[in-house]
């Protein structure tokens, strides 16, 4: 059975037409390992067709997180001591179905966010791992796959209790205009990052006790589970981009818990460096998340200074300066140059290193390559960043003595 729905999408079908999911599910409880192996196999190869997954999901959940994820994750009772080779196969496949489960629509991946015990076993298994020293661990990379997925467009999607619960007092509350603008040395002023702490303190501490079910996803202690897999997983990559993708996802926005995050992870967590060493990669997947973190926590910081000094030189190592040099992808490059434009408008001390570290050169010759879609929304990104840097006024002189001119950061 599990060959015969194998990469055959009209097999896959009829099976879930002649009562199969029912028939499966019910096979899933007898204790025979290899019988349990070749169920969740079959669950794995039907969830990987687009057309099967929501009726899928709305079938199996609840099911699967009560006889195979808390069980064998150490959730739902004893800690997990270690799997025999029979359940970690098991788990795997279940877990390699949840994966594509969690790519499909909205209400699935609210399903899967309210199933009881499926994101408690999927946290717990993390942890238990990193603890024993087993992050490489492909099941791992499923979980945090799945927590990357069910994090996506968290804030838009969440219960509004709880929503209304992590934005507490807002930036209307605070004075602040809900659509303040951004433009030279406005984001993040001085008045924004000097209000007082009391509000996210409050909250943060409610927040971070006893997270249960789909709370993990926005928990602070999530955080930390992100940082550890991203300092321990050395080999598996696609486990490392998923954890910074979940990091971009709960920290991406306006609302204020994704700020109360990102400030989380730069001060307690020191996620920076962590973050750095792994920006040294030519993996553009890896590198799509990495910088897309690194883009909400530069929004977010509260000492641009001290992440401008970490940050600038490394990444103007990655912009392109001339036809023959190598180029990220566009929406890396973009992300790339949005973090420095972040900081540009915060810190003397970005502008300062842009400058020593060639990176007038390498952005006055992206601005000026626009020989394609992708290069034009470059240019304009660059362009952007130009300009900010020319209102510097105390480095005018040091521009001209490098050869540039105003036209270089104004002009088209």
């Amino acid at each position: 059975m599990r060959n015969l729905v194998y990469d055959n999408a009209d097999n896959k079908l009829a099976l879930v037409e002649e009562n199969g999911i029912f028939e499966l599910l019910r096979a899933l409880r007898e204790q025979d390992d290899e019988l349990r192996k070749n169920v969740t196999g079959i669950l794995w190869n039907l969830s990987s067709s687009d057309r099967l997954k929501d009726r899928l999901a709305r079938d199996t959940l609840e099911q699967l997180a009560d006889l195979v994820l808390s069980p064998l994750s150490g959730a739902g009772g004893p800690p997990l001591i270690q799997q025999n080779a029979s359940e970690a196969e098991i788990f795997y496949n279940a877990t390699g179905f949840l994966r594509n489960l969690s790519s499909a629509s909205q209400a699935t991946r609210q399903k899967m966010r309210e199933c009881h015990g499926l994101v408690d076993a999927l946290v717990t298994y993390i942890n238990h791992a990193l603890d024993v020293g087993k992050c490489e661990d492909k099941s791992v990379e499923n979980a945090v796959c799945v927590l990357r997925n069910l994090s996506y467009r968290l804030y838009d999607e969440m219960p509004p209790s709880a929503l209304q619960r992590l934005e507490g007092r807002g930036r209307q509350d605070m004075g602040v205009p809900p659509g303040e603008a951004v433009g030279c040395f406005t984001p993040q002023s001085r008045r924004l990052r000097e209000l007082p702490l009391t509000a996210d303190a409050l909250t943060f501490a409610e927040v971070s006790k006893d997270p249960k079910g789909l709370e993990w996803l926005w928990s602070p202690q999530i955080v930390g589970l992100y940082n550890r897999l991203l300092q321990r997983c050395e080999l598996n990559r696609h486990t490392t981009e998923a954890a910074a993708g979940a990091l971009q996802n709960i920290t991406a926005g306006d609302r204020r818990w994704a700020g109360v995050l990102s400030r989380l992870a730069l001060e307690q967590e020191r996620i920076l460096n962590p973050l750095l060493d792994r920006v040294r990669t030519a993996d553009h997947h890896q590198l799509r998340s990495l910088t897309g973190l690194i883009r909400n926590l530069s929004r977010n910081a509260r000492n641009k200074d001290e992440m401008s000094t970490k940050l600038v030189s490394h990444l103007i190592e990655k912009l392109p300066g001339s036809v023959g040099e190598k180029s990220p992808p566009a929406d890396v490059l973009i992300n790339i140059i949005a973090v420095l434009n972040n900081l540009v408008v915060a810190s003397p001390v970005a502008a300062r290193d842009l400058l020593y570290f060639d990176g007038l050169r390498k952005l006055v010759f992206i601005k000026k390559k626009r020989d394609s879609p992708d290069s034009e929304k470059s240019s304009r990104a660059a362009s952007s960043l130009l300009a900010n840097l020319w209102q510097y006024n105390k480095l005018h002189r040091d521009f001209r003595a490098k050869g540039y001119r105003k036209e270089d950061f104004l002009g088209p």
